[in-house]
């Protein structure tokens, strides 16, 4: 079953390469769903088999983490972000890293250097920023759900613009270690999902303290 939902989420992305909501795609996730498949434990975990997209500045070991830059186009994760870990732990299974404003300083998703991201709700409008891969991929339904950073609106605006759910947690309520970020005092880590419910039971996986 993971494998199938894995693969249609491949071939979806594959599909819908014009909107650039993803700079790198995981080419071990067939076999992690295969791995994770075979688990009999891992059943039990609350996020099991669900599909996460990262945005480009939250660490995840071995993929580039660029926060949309050429600054960074070669850097390598050493190392995930607190965040990452405690999905992973739930059972959720990476599919790849999102696209965003370079560095998270934009409101519109077009100040990548790997290109805009377009909005798939309406291809000629912007789909709002700066996690405007996050947003693109749930809204295209090219993922589970996905993460994103907000300083000042970079959930809540492309949420808003793509007709999904996003929400800034309360500072200090998820760990931004791992997070590069835009200003340390303002920005936090939350989810974009299809639904509210999904945003709680997401929250209630990535919040605490580490």
């Amino acid at each position: 079953m993971i494998v199938e939902k894995v693969e249609e989420y491949l071939d979806k992305i594959e599909k819908n390469k014009d909107l650039n909501a993803f700079l790198e795609i995981n080419k071990n996730i067939i076999n992690e769903a295969k791995k994770l498949e075979k688990d009999e434990k891992a059943k039990k975990k609350p996020l099991y088999g669900k599909i996460v997209a990262i945005k480009a500045n939250i660490n995840v070991e071995g993929f580039v983490i660029s926060c949309a830059s050429k600054t960074l186009e070669n850097y390598i994760a050493p190392y995930n972000a607190t965040v990452v870990e405690k999905l992973k732990e739930a059972g959720a299974l990476i599919i790849g890293i999102t696209n965003m404003d370079e560095f998270a300083c934009g409101s519109s998703g077009e100040t990548s250097y790997f290109g805009p991201t377009k909005n798939p709700v309406a291809k000629d409008r912007i789909p709002g920023g700066s996690s405007s891969g996050s947003a693109a991929a749930v809204a295209a339904d090219l993922c589970d759900f996905s993460l994103g950073s907000d300083t000042g609106g970079s959930i809540r605006n492309p949420a808003s613009h793509c007709g999904v759910v996003g929400f800034k947690p309360s500072y200090g309520v998820v760990s931004r270690y791992g997070l590069a970020d835009l200003a340390m005092s303002l920005d936090q880590i939350g989810p974009l999902t299809k639904n509210s419910e999904d945003i709680l039971n997401i929250m209630n996986i990535i919040k605490g303290e580490d």
